[in-house]
């Protein structure tokens, strides 16, 4: 089917007061096992393709885009394409003629002044290029901003550091002043965790979906055990993005597989069971999602 819209899959899960799943995606058997959890779960998703994604293919962005448009195109269900987490001018430039619907603009390495004044920017540009833009007040923690590719790490600046919290009188200001579709909110995910053990501060976004009008969307999700993930989609939260534990699924996967066979050789045989345990995956936290209690009744 044709490529959905990543603004319209998310307006109808939070008119529906629910929450669409979106997953980071770095090779094709990641894109092809997120179309196959979604489709054995019936459900819309989005594939993510992240800056340190790009950075990580030799900086190119086509590659993976046309990968993951045409297996979108084929798949059972509605798929968008979400460019993830882009600070280059240039790489968001390339968006609209890649295939994708929207985009993450992340300004968090600036100060608040300069996040604002470059995120309005962005998103004037990408609103008149028919492109959905989510935004964020700051860096979720764990991020070193080279994906562990030849970075330096970047001292916590703001409200998504580790223990840090997203203001909402800012957050409505914030909004208000760069015209943003939807907003990633700190309220206590860390990114890259391999560990289920964040502790999501519900108070806080009861108060941030009572402030905000556009939906709001969690980062560093894999790190959330899943009562904190189906709480937060029943506090406001309408998009919830995951990446690390596709990677954990993928790895732990292979890892088993090459131990019971040291004299395997061929790709195709660890990267299939691989691909396999990332689509188990998504099934699963795409099945967490919908479990959602339906009671969201703002305080």
């Amino acid at each position: 089917m044709p490529l959905a819209s990543t603004g319209d899959l998310v307006t109808r899960a939070a008119a529906a007061r629910s929450a669409v799943a979106a997953f980071n995606v770095i090779t094709l058997e990641h894109i092809e096992a997120v179309i196959a959890g979604a489709e054995t779960a019936g459900s819309p998703v989005v594939l993510q393709v992240s800056e340190n994604a790009v950075r990580f293919r030799y900086g190119r962005l086509l590659p993976l885009a046309r990968a993951a448009v045409a297996a979108a195109e084929r798949a059972a269900v509605p798929v968008a394409l979400h460019l993830d987490h882009v600070q280059s001018d240039d790489l968001l430039r390339q968006a609209p003629g890649a295939g994708f619907s929207s985009v993450m603009y992340d300004a968090a390495r600036l100060p608040y002044a300069d996040n604002l004044a470059s995120t309005r920017a962005a998103a004037d540009w990408a609103h008149a290029q028919g492109l959905w833009i989510e935004a964020e007040l700051g860096q979720i923690g764990g991020k070193d901003g080279q994906g562990g590719w030849g970075g330096t790490v970047r001292p916590p600046l703001d409200a998504h550091a580790p223990g840090a919290r997203t203001d909402p009188g800012r957050a409505r200001d914030f909004v208000a002043g760069t015209g943003v579709d939807a907003l990633a909110v700190a309220i206590g995910s860390v990114h890259a965790m391999t560990t289920r053990t964040a502790v999501l501060d519900l108070a806080l976004l009861k108060r941030l979906s009572a402030a905000l009008t556009v939906p709001l969307v969690l980062h560093g999700s894999s790190g959330v055990p899943d009562d904190g993930l189906v709480a937060a989609v029943g506090g406001g939260i309408a998009k919830v993005n995951v990446g690390t534990a596709l990677n954990s699924a993928m790895t732990g996967a292979i890892r088993a597989y090459l131990a019971a066979r040291p004299e395997a050789v061929d790709s195709r045989k660890y990267l299939s069971v691989g691909r396999e345990a990332m689509a188990r995956e998504v099934r699963r936290i795409i099945g967490v999602l919908s479990h959602t209690p339906p009671d969201r009744t703002p305080a």
